[in-house]
């Protein structure tokens, strides 16, 4: 079985791909010139011929046009070179196409879709791409990712900031400064979303189009950076301060209902809360300053 690849290089492309080879699929990494229009994409799917098509391509920043153009136009590039093959589709999607809900109410695939911002919105229109495409007969899923963290986190996400400071206030016998930790997060192992992929690869396609990808439990991220402190070994104080994110202060609790895609491909996280955070300070290039 061969699959095709999209953002091999990046957070989750890179583990994804280390599932799936883990899985006994053939992987072939797409580049950004593959993706430059469906005449490209085409090309591309003809010389690979993939069983399989992966997108773990997006954009997390920049301007509308820049958001609008990696997480709209390139599942719709990808969608309308595939419609006329028998490739199935994977398309990562994010928990911040859902926005707002209750406190205290896991959130389900059928949730209101509300984003705030304008990535989640963006995010929620290459979903809507993938839901067409499935409508029209192509075989796709969407899995839609909650918070992930683990090796290689991205340096731009809350815990790739909190490495960086936690190295800095180590440094410098500095506390920790952030914005408020309050904020309720469905922590999820980039590990585990990989093997979510690999099921959804390999396995039936599911009857659902998405399917959340998360672990079911929530945590303040203040444990999060917590449990990093911990992991450096180090005698850091954390100082929260600021308006923070506005996401955080219009989401104050997501947690990812994970009943439909234990159901559908038999998946669930498996990779313990402290071990995903230790694995975020290992792998951190600050990590070194410290370590030496």
């Amino acid at each position: 079985m061969r699959a095709l690849v999209l953002g091999a290089r990046g957070f989750l492309g890179t583990h994804v791909v280390d599932a799936l080879i883990g899985a006994g699929v053939e992987v072939t990494p797409a580049v950004r010139a593959d993706v430059s229009g469906a005449d490209a994409f085409r090309a591309v799917l003809a010389r690979v011929r993939p069983a399989a098509v992966v997108n773990c391509a997006g954009t997390t920043a920049g301007d509308a046009a820049q958001l609008s153009a990696g997480n709209v136009g390139v599942p719709a590039t990808v969608v309308e070179a595939l419609l006329h093959t028998p490739a199935r589709l994977v398309h990562l999607g994010s928990a911040a196409e859902y926005g707002p809900g209750p406190a205290g109410v896991p959130v389900a695939e059928d949730a209101p879709e509300r984003p705030l911002g304008l990535y989640g919105a963006t995010k929620l229109g290459g979903t809507a791409v993938v839901r067409a495409a499935r409508d029209l007969g192509l075989p796709a899923v969407v899995l839609r990712v909650f918070n992930p963290i683990g090796p290689g986190t991205a340096p731009d996400s809350l815990a790739g900031r909190a490495a960086a400071g936690i190295a800095r206030a180590a440094a410098h016998g500095d506390v920790l400064r952030l914005g408020p930790l309050d904020a309720v997060r469905d922590f999820v192992d980039a590990r585990d979303v990989a093997s979510a992929v690999a099921a959804a690869v390999t396995g039936p396609l599911p009857d659902r189009v998405v399917l959340n990808v998360g672990t079911g439990r929530g945590r303040p991220a203040r444990e999060l950076v917590t449990a990093m402190v911990s992991a450096a070994g180090v005698d850091v104080g954390i100082q929260e301060s600021g308006a923070g994110s506005a996401r955080s202060a219009g989401v104050p609790w997501q947690v990812a209902d994970v009943r439909a895609i234990g159901a559908e491909l038999g998946w669930r996280a498996t990779t313990p809360f402290e071990e995903s955070a230790a694995a975020v300070w290992s792998t951190a290039v600050w990590s070194t300053a410290v370590a030496g």
